[in-house]
């Protein structure tokens, strides 16, 4: 576990959605990376969380390891696009057709950082794993900086596919002054 300090996940945003039953093949059929042996999938209501299993067996079961949690919608699904079929001209049908769907789970990993992934140890590892679902997924996007052995690395992964990504450092809001736009509540003069 020494390589857990020089790991870490400072910014994550993600869009991420993909089919439940894809993402259940997915995770069983994984490899994971170093210090990960599993990952446990449990459901409660619409929520889906996916668990680190610690390779190391000195890791007590009571110690929180990293987790990537989701929200479970329900969306339908058909089979051609109604869109098309109502702007294609059909002057021989009087009635018409009924799409065929099918009600699909989605899980959906939308949020930020603490949203998304959760608990520290295995925290990079876990995110490795997000890294590959993102990879699986034909909607959303997952953007991160992380650092790896002190260096400063940019995700980003859209609609499946990964992307180039830059780190830049900008201004911040805490560097500018803050006294200059606020309001003086001591000296306003409409309260009494």
């Amino acid at each position: 576990m020494s390589t857990e300090e020089s790991r870490h996940v400072y910014r994550l945003h993600s869009t991420l959605e993909l089919p439940l039953e894809d993402l259940r093949e997915y995770i069983g059929d994984a490899t994971y990376p170093d210090g990960i042996a599993d990952v446990e999938i449990t459901r409660r209501n619409n929520t889906l969380i996916l668990k680190a299993v610690a390779e190391d067996e000195n890791v007590s079961k009571y110690t929180p390891t990293a987790q990537l949690k989701a929200s479970i919608t329900e969306n339908r699904v058909y089979e051609e696009d109604p869109d098309e079929r109502r702007s294609s001209f059909r002057w021989d049908e009087e009635e018409e057709e009924e799409i065929e769907s099918e009600l699909v789970e989605f899980a959906a990993f939308k949020g930020d950082r603490e949203t998304v992934l959760q608990n520290s140890l295995l925290q990079y590892e876990m995110f490795l794993v997000l890294c590959g679902i993102a990879e699986q997924t034909e909607k959303g996007t997952l953007t991160a900086i992380s650092e790896n052995d002190g260096d400063l690395e940019a995700t980003r992964i859209v609609d499946g596919e990964a992307r180039p990504a830059d780190v830049e450092v900008v201004e911040g809001p805490r560097d500018r002054q803050s006294s200059q736009g606020g309001v003086n509540w001591r000296d306003n003069k409409f309260i009494s």
